[in-house]
């Protein structure tokens, strides 16, 4: 009972203290989850977004969600979960009964326009930590640069481009990438 209130206790700190969604939410779980209670090793850790990503839901529940059950199975994954979501439920509950005032506010809106800065630096700083955990080949620095100049050119030029269709591609790509490697693999072997 004392590890389910624990996972609880954490994953509502990260849930309660973090904006900007799953990705921004990537360091904080992994300072908690890797260095402060060693929940995950490194490598799990790395692994751990792709897994988050490919099944439904947010990211960061998802993330919860598996670390919760690693440690207790399925009571521990819902203790990790309800952990993840409560404190965003309970904030957007009692904005939302002065939710107009709240943003007429000049001091808010401007807290909100830092918070919007803030939330993309924390998302570049879970992808250069996700990106330097990688093997240095060429294929995945190829990757990874490729997908950054894909990321800036949606950005910059305002492409609506299909989420779906994105993540098609990505698969495609690594599947590509596999496959490749393994045909190598193969005829060096032989």
């Amino acid at each position: 009972m004392k590890q389910l209130i624990e996972l609880f206790l954490q994953f509502a700190k990260i849930g309660a203290f973090t904006f900007g969604g799953g990705y921004a939410m990537l360091p904080m779980i992994e300072r908690v989850c890797v260095e402060q209670k060693q929940w995950l090793s490194e490598e799990e850790m790395a692994a751990l977004p792709a897994l988050a990503e490919s099944s439904p839901g947010p990211v960061a529940i998802n993330c919860a969600t598996f670390v919760g059950h690693r440690q207790k199975g399925i009571p521990g994954a819902v203790a990790a979960t309800l952990g993840m979501i409560v404190p965003s439920f309970v904030i957007i509950l009692l904005l939302s009964f002065f939710l107009d005032r709240f943003l007429e506010n000049k001091w808010v809106a401007g807290a909100f326009a830092g918070i919007k800065i803030a939330v993309g630096i924390l998302i570049v700083d879970a992808a250069v930590r996700l990106f330097s955990k990688l093997p240095k080949t060429l294929p995945t620095v190829l990757v990874g640069a490729g997908a950054f100049l894909l990321m800036m050119a949606i950005n910059l030029f305002a492409l609506h481009i299909s989420t779906i269709a994105l993540m098609l591609l990505g698969a495609a790509v690594g599947l590509a990438l596999y496959l490749i490697g393994r045909r190598r693999r193969g005829g060096q072997a032989q």
